[in-house]
């Protein structure tokens, strides 16, 4: 916890300067044994959220109807972006551990009497309570994790984090609906909260703050989400995210519609192409910026997702959806690293919560505008074009990253 007044510059290190030689010394060592058992904590936390994700509305539409089903997830996102605002406040006055060991608690607690009643409103009022654990554990936790990699190895770091974050997601999405089919929506709800408590154990073996964190200057204040979003050199890489998220959310939410029904085995390929790209992509970032600094993949991220996007426009056609899914995938995974090591590197670790946020709040508040405007798009215009001006829309982001580019040394 720190007080004071808070710096008058967020940026401890020049906005587009690269990160130090790894030719210059021995490189740290990543793996430790603080970031090991934060990547438990994290896989107990993505499989309780990601394996009921797709149960909770079945199970609410079974008791209620559709009505009900729209109901749980929005109140699940409603909270988890309220959530996300508040966080880093609560990690100022509290730490990460406890904070992150409440989200555990908020995220799991709940999933074991879901079923306790089919009613909308319980479902709707558990959804709520679980999606402000949900955003503890993303930013507090987002923010631990960072503060636990080295400064040399920041962008590797944070594309394992993407890996073993991913990998459970993955696995839990499908996992949940074939288990609540065979034994039931309670088994599966309490599994999913048991997940998410039993990793509390292995918070309480985390440090509270990283040395890194602990050395810093005890009077200086985080940045709040608000003056992080007035910060040039933060709110340029978050526009930049957010825009590649848009299309994210559409795809996921949209491809299987717009395939044609006789090709819907090639949305399955298209998906996990996507995937399988974006994971590669964001290794590869990670190791880039390590060694020549990520504010320059940022711009090349952002043009190849919208030139994926656009590929996929003649959905009638599979080698189109497929190339440009996985086009897209490439470009995501790029931006998805160069954003986040990018703002990392323009904080000090006292900000590391406000990074977290904002950089989710881009992802998820970007996922759920892109889906809910095509939507829009695509019953006025069809899929086809819809994709097209997603992808035309995407790059008015291209000028905060070509801002961003040229931002001089030490300017925000």
């Amino acid at each position: 916890m720190t007080t004071g007044p808070a710096s008058d510059s967020p940026t401890p290190t020049t906005p587009n300067s690269p990160a130090p030689d790894a030719a210059s010394g021995p490189r740290p060592s990543l793996l430790t044994r603080p970031l090991l058992l934060r990547f438990i904590s994290m896989v107990g936390a993505s499989l309780s959220f990601f394996l009921l994700l797709s149960v909770v509305p079945a199970y609410a539409a079974e008791r209620g109807g559709v009505g009900a089903a729209g109901l749980a997830t929005g109140s699940l996102m409603l909270a988890t972006v309220l959530g996300e605002l508040v966080t880093p406040r609560l990690v100022g006055r509290f730490g990460y551990r406890l904070t992150l060991i409440a989200g555990l608690f908020l995220l799991g607690a709940p999933a074991l009497v879901l079923t306790v009643s089919g009613q909308a409103a319980w479902i709707a009022a558990v959804c709520f309570v679980r999606g402000l654990g949900f955003a503890l554990t993303i930013v507090a936790g987002g923010a631990l994790t960072a503060s636990l990699i080295p400064d040399e190895r920041r962008g590797e770091g944070l594309a394992l984090v993407g890996v073993v974050s991913g990998v459970p997601s993955l696995v839990a999405l499908p996992l949940g609906l074939w288990l609540a089919d065979r034994v039931g929506y309670g088994p599966v709800a309490v599994a999913g909260g048991l997940a998410a408590l039993a990793a509390i154990v292995f918070v309480l073996g985390l440090p509270d703050r990283a040395d890194r964190a602990d050395r810093a200057d005890r009077s200086e204040q985080p940045l709040g989400v608000v003056r992080g979003l007035r910060t040039g050199v933060l709110l340029r890489p978050v526009l930049v995210f957010a825009a590649t998220a848009t299309a994210a959310g559409i795809l996921v939410t949209f491809l299987p519609l717009a395939v044609p029904s006789a090709s819907a085995g090639i949305v399955a390929v298209a998906l996990f192409m996507q995937t399988a790209a974006s994971t590669l992509t964001r290794w590869l970032a990670g190791r880039h910026g390590d060694r020549h600094g990520s504010a320059r993949l940022v711009l090349p991220g952002l043009l190849l997702s919208a030139a994926g996007v656009l590929v996929i426009a003649p959905t009638a056609h599979p080698v189109a959806v497929i190339a440009g899914t996985a086009l897209f995938g490439a470009g995501f995974g790029i931006t998805q690293n160069a954003t986040l090591a990018l703002m990392y590197t323009r904080v000090s670790a006292a900000s590391y919560g406000t990074v977290s946020a904002l950089w989710n709040l881009a992802y998820d508040g970007g996922m759920g505008v892109g889906a809910a405007g095509f939507g829009i798009a695509a019953g006025l215009t069809g899929y086809p074009w819809a994709f097209a001006l997603t992808a035309l829309l995407m790059l008015g982001a291209v000028a905060p990253a070509l801002r961003d580019r040229r931002t001089p040394a030490g300017s925000q």
